[in-house]
């Protein structure tokens, strides 16, 4: 369990808490059970690592508070809208005897002996946090699933989950999914299916067609007229064969 050192805050004003915010700590409250509400201030430095782990709102963690433990739980954070850093946290008392309601981590372990992830499965995590119901003296850290038999196309359901005594689901109509073991997705591309024309050729056949009868018909046309010129040169003109004629006759 984490132990944070406080200190007991009278000052109250804006001023006065902001200047303490600017000089690295957090003003925050301390609520819950029969004692009065009191005002605090823990150094930044101390919480700021614990809080970006994500299991700071469910894990309860000692106050020494002027050297006086406090068992607590942090219930709220508030966060400067810019830089995102904390600027208040609220701690409630954990009274011996009470019943929690709090969302504990899941951390799943041996995921390098699962026959399932060995094959290419994927694990699919459904619930990353489980809403418990908890006695205060017995608040676990985390929710751990062992992965070490599991085979793809298995469902760990919270009926498979082994729980510390006196702690119980929230939900308890239904034996709902934390995680799936899945084959992995295959991602099949659709063939290219070719257009086709009303004859059943595609276009890409019906232009080859078609330039291949063009081409032809353009052979055609060139030799048609070589053999017409070839014509002209050898058989002369009515024309020419009068003039002949006309000389031979002079001749004569």
């Amino acid at each position: 369990m984490n132990i944070l050192k406080a200190t007991k805050r009278i000052i109250s004003t804006t001023g006065q808490i902001n200047k303490l915010r600017f000089g690295g700590s957090i003003p925050a409250i301390l609520y819950g059970g029969k004692k009065d509400n009191m005002n605090i201030s823990l150094k930044k430095l101390q919480v700021q690592d614990i809080i970006k782990s994500g299991s700071f709102m469910s894990k309860a963690v000692n106050l020494d508070i002027d050297g006086e433990s406090e068992k607590v739980l942090p219930r709220d954070i508030s966060y400067h809208p810019l830089s995102d850093e904390p600027i208040h946290i609220d701690f409630m008392r954990i009274v011996k005897g009470s019943i929690l309601t709090l969302e504990i981590p899941v951390k799943f372990i041996n995921q390098e002996d699962s026959p399932g992830l060995k094959k290419g499965g994927v694990l699919n995590t459904v619930r990353r946090k489980i809403e418990l119901k908890c006695p205060a003296e017995n608040i676990p850290d985390e929710i751990t699933i062992d992965l070490a038999d599991v085979e793809i196309g298995t469902s760990i359901k919270i009926s498979a989950v082994k729980l510390p005594e006196n702690v119980f689901p929230s939900i308890m109509d239904r034996d709902f999914v934390i995680a799936t073991v899945v084959s992995p997705t295959v991602v099949v591309e659709p063939e290219k299916i070719e257009e086709t024309t009303e004859d059943g050729a595609t276009p890409a056949e019906k232009d080859a067609e078609g330039e291949a009868k063009a081409e032809g018909e353009t052979k055609q046309e060139d030799g048609k007229e070589k053999s017409e010129g070839d014509k002209n040169k050898t058989t002369p003109s009515n024309k020419d064969q009068t003039s002949n004629k006309t000389k031979d006759t002079k001749k004569k």
